[in-house]
């Protein structure tokens, strides 16, 4: 018997000491995670912005979401300028670009920050570094701290441990953090009870009306004075270039227009003469005989070739064989095809030069390639550099997310017929002290100012606090240095003027 008890004591022992049974007390015994620690830099500086001087302390730093368990899951990198002293009643804006999967470098390095980068302002290409980093007195400084945000997947910021980035990456789940960044810097530096500004560019302008939803659409409001659309996008059916939609057309066409009198294609008085011509005709007569379809006469084809022709800059013997609908990358090939040039996506000013000049479509964006790598060597300088933010991390300047989640709130909507603008219109009829500033470029064929006008002047859109300005440069009407000067001083009053 005692032999028995004595055999099955060292069993016991031996199963204890078991490779499973030590992995078990391995795990229960291993230790938590270590709380992430934000990443961030800080610097003072000083300089004269709108006519005024302003001592500023410039901060890049990691704004870290949590669950509800309190686990980190993702660090969202904010540069923030505040005016010091600091002041609570001072307005405070926060921006970002589009994409999806823009950085804010954008905005920031281009229009608005306190650093500017120099390149050609006359849409030629910005060629090699290194790119002059200049004193920008056109930041808004003066007026207003200012706030970038990069989210997740664009810029420094990133998922962390096991999150997956796609938790991010859709309208809604997009906007959501944004708004929870926005809460927590608003807390911990004492702004609940500032005027608020919400400033996007492109798709960053969709990301506004999302996040204004966020922001605003329950209870524990954050309310705005204002929201700043910059290129704006907020209706996708309204560019959309697809078969049977033929609203797209209409909304591009005093595009065209515009760029075929700059290139010397067309003839008129003054740019504004000839988009406002072009878009009577578009809403007009263009839009009736579109609606007909194969059902219009063909004196009535006739008269719509020949308007087309004047206003496009393009032979009636293309637009006939075009159908009368030209989509937007067939024009960038077929303008100056006689020049052997194509114009740009972004801002139609700046031409390229294909591989050859056959093909319909041209081989890349010259508006694009045009500007990336100032814009990229400046920030990555100026952010590690002279403000001192540390990191092994690239900056994804453009291209950092995949897979975009078009709907909304988890619907059925997606990009054939999204659109982000009622969330303005619900907005602006609910809070009374909210104003939407749009400024347009004439040149810019990602976000067509026909197609803004269309969204925004829907039912349910107080048109009294809606102000539209225009620009003689494209998407990022910025890099033309009187359109920079411009942009500032028309934001700068909308935010005095509240």
């Amino acid at each position: 018997m005692t032999a028995r008890i004595l055999a099955l004591l060292a069993a016991s022992s031996a199963l204890a000491l078991s490779p499973a049974h030590a992995a078990d007390k391995d795990a229960s015994e291993k230790p938590a995670a270590a709380p992430y620690e934000a990443n961030s830099a800080s610097k003072r500086f000083s300089g004269t912005f709108g006519g005024r001087s302003v001592s500023y302390t410039a901060t890049v730093s990691e704004q870290v979401l949590k669950d509800d368990k309190g686990t980190a899951k993702a660090a969202i990198v904010t540069t923030a300028y505040v005016a010091e002293p600091r002041d609570p009643n001072r307005p405070v804006t926060f921006l970002f670009n589009g994409g999806p999967g823009s950085g804010s470098l954008w905005l920031q390095m281009g229009a608005f920050g306190p650093k500017r980068v120099a390149i050609p302002s006359d849409a030629r290409d910005d060629g090699g570094p290194p790119y002059p980093i200049l004193d920008n007195p056109d930041s808004l400084l003066d007026v207003t701290d200012l706030v970038f945000i990069d989210p997740v997947g664009t810029g420094w910021s990133h998922t962390i441990g096991d999150t997956d980035p796609k938790d991010y990456w859709g309208v809604t789940q997009d906007a959501k953090s944004v708004a929870q960044v926005i809460r927590q810097w608003l807390s911990e530096n004492g702004r609940w009870n500032s005027p608020k500004y919400l400033g996007g560019e492109s798709y960053g302008t969709t990301r506004s009306a999302a996040v204004v939803n966020e922001l605003e659409g329950g209870y524990n409001d954050v309310s705005l004075n204002g929201v700043i659309l910059i290129s704006t996008v907020l209706d996708f059916a309204a560019g959309a270039e697809t078969e049977g939609a033929e609203l797209g057309y209409i909304t591009t066409l005093p595009s065209f227009a515009a760029t075929a009198l700059f290139h010397g294609k067309a003839s008129a008085p003054s740019v504004e003469q000839f988009v406002e011509e072009a878009r009577q005709f578009a809403i007009g007569p263009y839009a009736a005989f579109l609606l007909k379809g194969q059902k219009a006469s063909a004196n009535e084809r006739a008269a719509i070739r020949g308007e087309l022709a004047r206003f496009t800059g393009l032979s009636e013997a293309y637009l006939e064989s075009a159908d009368l609908r030209v989509t937007s990358g067939r024009f960038y090939k077929e303008l100056l095809r006689d020049r052997g040039q194509t114009v740009g996506r972004l801002d139609s000013r700046y031409t390229g030069k294909d591989y050859d000049n056959a093909g319909e479509y041209p081989d890349n964006d010259p508006s694009f390639y045009g500007i990336d790598g100032g814009y990229t060597a400046a920030a990555n300088a100026y952010m590690r550099d002279t403000i001192g933010y540390k990191t092994e991390r690239q900056y994804v300047t453009i291209g950092g997310v995949s897979d975009w989640d078009w709907r909304l709130n988890g619907g059925r909507d997606s990009d054939a017929y999204l659109s982000v603008a009622p969330y303005l219109g619900r907005a602006l009829r609910e809070n009374s002290g909210m104003r939407i500033y749009v400024g347009q470029g004439w040149y810019d064929f990602a976000t067509p100012f026909f197609a803004a006008e269309y969204a925004l002047s829907r039912t349910g859109f107080p048109q009294d606090r809606i102000e539209f300005h225009y620009y003689d440069a494209g998407h990022m009407m910025y890099v033309r240095d009187e359109d920079r000067a411009k942009l500032s001083r028309d934001i700068r009053a909308f935010i005095r003027s509240r």
